[in-house]
């Protein structure tokens, strides 16, 4: 206080004034350099964060893609164009959600996507605001008010999507959902605490600078909420969501919600040739070390990616007849199992060394999975990231049957009958033909003018139910007149029930018999009643073909339905409606779902006089009678019968007669009716022997 008066008494008045206005510059002087190294040390901070972000981010995709490259070599890149189209429409349009199965589900996706977008624009303007206060990406008139109002819509949409998955998934949760979810809480509560603290900024950005209300109206609401507010508050707001921002960016390359970018890349690479086609494997190959599956890199790169893709919404177990029957099989935990292994053994699978890693069947799958599937393809189907299940379960067949002998022991019997008479019953393969004695057909070693060759198969030759479909069929083809053939004694097994349960060695066998027989009597048209048999000839031939130096197949194969509906509407044949009764038709998988012929089997029988009565699982969505993939040869120990299920849909109709296409799906009904011991309410017939009744001059019903 002395030196201050001493001071004062030396200073005149302006001096004085002087004094004091050059301290008031120094400390305004000062708060500005201290906001200023405030302002880079936030920005400096800031930055690191960005970079570490983008980096976290970016660091597992790459793993991954790494990891993806281990795999097997797979022509995925014709059609690009297409290919592209696809990934963007499952991306923007959600056609992998929005399917019938589950419509509201795929429709509150779009809540969460455009949501997502919507917050994407002002996540990046958020960014640049750690660089530049009030920079906007979208200016300061009127996109910018729109703008503000969509954000608030999209708030509310979801917070509104978030709050049905939680309610979906831990109040009512279907079977199909896996329980408890760590990831799904995660990412719910991210998105909440996003959507929440972006509130929080906006409504404190307002309060501080109305002029930044625009059309905001729930940030207006939380601005008149909050009252005065200072920078430092929004700036707390602001740090507040961005670090969510960041943490949500982190999570989803780690979690099961990187579907969100390799699902559209997965429908990118999807197969458009035959979805669950098997591929031929070399087995002349004298140095290959092992056949089909038996470790991660035994599969393909686009088998690999299938497991980043799982969306684990549970749609494949939904509808897997194996696991609706209480089976171990679960075509979901299929890919999720896969894609922990990929996880565990990455550093073994990005050093090389494969022989290192343990095979897929030492504690990733088991046996009773691998065996129960029927192949019907109803996971495949309702994918809505396009994953391929089925092959990687043949693939992990072949490598238990053909490397270690390891199959249902039944199947011993069924593999014996085949290499000893070509089918599955074993009967002497010179009997093939006499279900045709006294039919007068033409045989090619005999007659070989003929248009179109009749593929009996197994079934239709030897088992004595389907035999009646076989002269069914005989009739019909004669009624219109078709100049039609038949092997006999020369025909095989065309291979498929062997293929399907891993024997690819005995398939080779079959196939390359039958490709030349075809060749000696230049065959162009074969006319198929058993789906298996179309599938494989129509599909799977025209591949192993290759593999003997035929790249053009050049043969047209046919399912008795189609050709039925084609003489129909060629005036070729004549429906009388006879059939008096209410009728059912059950879709056969390898007909229907696996190679989209669904209406010509209903076009016949909408003529037969019939009242038509629908199951409530048709079409595409027919249930499984629970002999594809080989499984007629086994025993169904596990869980409930499949085909007891089907009947119990076939029943449900109150229908008198049950309609398919095919003689493993009459075989599996029959059995299922008689065990429910309705055999007087329903009987199952072929829509061969339906058309057949027609043909006859006496009333039937």
């Amino acid at each position: 206080n002395k030196g201050f008066a001493i001071l004062m008494g030396n200073l005149g008045f302006s001096e004085l004034i002087v004094l004091v206005f050059y301290v008031k510059l120094v400390i305004k002087s000062a708060k500005k350099e201290k906001r200023k190294m405030l302002y880079w040390l936030e920005t400096i901070i800031f930055s690191i964060i960005l970079i570490l972000t983008i980096y976290g981010f970016f660091y597992p995709l790459y793993l991954r893609y790494k990891l993806i490259k281990t795999g097997q070599p797979a022509n995925r890149f014709d059609r690009p164009l297409k290919r592209t189209k696809d990934a963007i429409f499952s991306f923007f349009f959600l056609t992998c959600s929005v399917k019938k199965e589950r419509v509201v589900t795929g429709l509150v996706h779009f809540f969460i996507l455009y949501g997502s977008l919507t917050f994407d624009t002002i996540s990046l303007n958020h960014v640049l605001e750690g660089y530049k206060e009030n920079l906007n990406v979208f200016g300061h008139g009127l996109i910018r008010s729109i703008h503000s109002a969509v954000v608030d819509v999209f708030v509310i949409m979801v917070l509104a999507a978030v709050l049905y998955f939680i309610i979906r998934r831990y109040v009512f949760r279907p079977s199909y959902y896996t329980y408890p979810s760590k990831e799904s809480a995660i990412i719910y509560a991210l998105l909440v605490t996003v959507t929440l603290t972006f509130l929080l900024f906006e409504g404190a950005d307002i309060a501080h600078n109305p002029d930044h209300g625009y059309l905001s109206f729930l940030g207006k609401a939380v601005a008149g909420w909050m009252g005065p507010v200072n920078m430092t508050l929004v700036k707390v707001f602001w740090w507040i969501h961005i670090l969510n921002v960041f943490a949500f960016v982190l999570y989803v390359p780690r979690s099961k919600y990187l579907h969100m970018i390799a699902g559209p890349v997965n429908i990118a690479f999807q197969d458009y040739k035959q979805k669950g086609a098997i591929k031929p494997l070399d087995i002349d190959n004298e140095d290959a070390v092992s056949f089909g599956v038996v470790k991660a890199t035994d599969l393909t790169w686009k088998d690999l990616l299938d497991s980043f893709a799982c969306v684990d919404c549970g749609r494949c177990d939904d509808f897997c007849p194996a696991n609706r029957s209480g089976k171990p099989l679960s075509p979901k935990n299929l890919m999720l199992n896969l894609k922990k292994y990929l996880l565990a053994e990455k550093k073994v699978l990005l050093k090389g060394s494969s022989d290192d890693l343990p095979p897929l069947m030492a504690g990733t799958y088991t046996a009773d999975e691998i065996w129960t599937c029927t192949s019907c393809g109803a996971c495949m189907y309702v994918c809505p990231v396009m994953n391929e299940h089925v092959p990687k379960i043949i693939g992990l067949r072949q490598s238990l049957t053909l490397m270690e002998s390891k199959f249902p022991e039944e199947l011993n019997l069924f593999y014996k009958g085949m290499e000893t008479n070509s089918n599955p019953w074993g009967i002497g393969s010179s009997t093939r033909g006499e279900w045709a004695e006294g039919l007068d057909i033409k045989i090619l070693r005999q007659d070989a003018n003929v248009d179109i060759l009749y593929w009996v198969g197994c079934a239709g030759a030897f088992d004595d139910r389907a035999k009646k479909v076989s002269t069914a069929m005989v009739k019909i083809l004669k009624k219109a007149g078709v100049n039609f053939g038949i092997l006999g004694v020369e025909e095989n097994c065309c291979g498929d029930q062997a293929r399907r349960l891993g024997n690819e060695y005995m398939f080779q066998m079959l196939a390359r018999q039958n490709v030349e027989i075809f060749k000696n009597y230049n065959i162009k048209k074969i006319l198929v009643t058993c789906p298996h048999g179309y599938n494989i000839f129509k599909n799977e031939y025209p591949e192993y073909a290759k593999k003997l130096g035929i790249d053009d197949w050049g043969i047209e194969v046919i399912h008795h339905s189609e050709f039925i509906a084609e003489l129909i509407e060629q005036g070729k044949l004549t429906i009388d409606p006879k059939i008096k009764a209410s009728l059912t038709y059950h879709d056969p998988c390898y007909l229907g779902r696996h190679n989209h012929i669904l209406n010509p089997p209903r076009d016949i029988l909408s003529q037969s006089g019939a009242q038509i009565r629908e199951m409530k699982n048709n079409r595409y969505h027919s249930f499984c009678c629970g002999a594809g993939g080989g499984l007629m040869w086994t025993e169904e120990k596990l869980g409930d019968r499949i085909n007891h299920i089907r009947t119990d849909n076939v029943l449900e109709t109150g229908a008198e007669i049950v309609s398919t296409a095919c003689p493993f799906c009459m075989t599996m009904l029959e059995d299922g009716i008689k065990d429910k011991e309705k055999t007087d309410e329903c009987s199952v017939e072929d829509i061969a022997e339906i058309v057949a009744q027609c043909l006859e001059d006496k009333k039937t019903g």
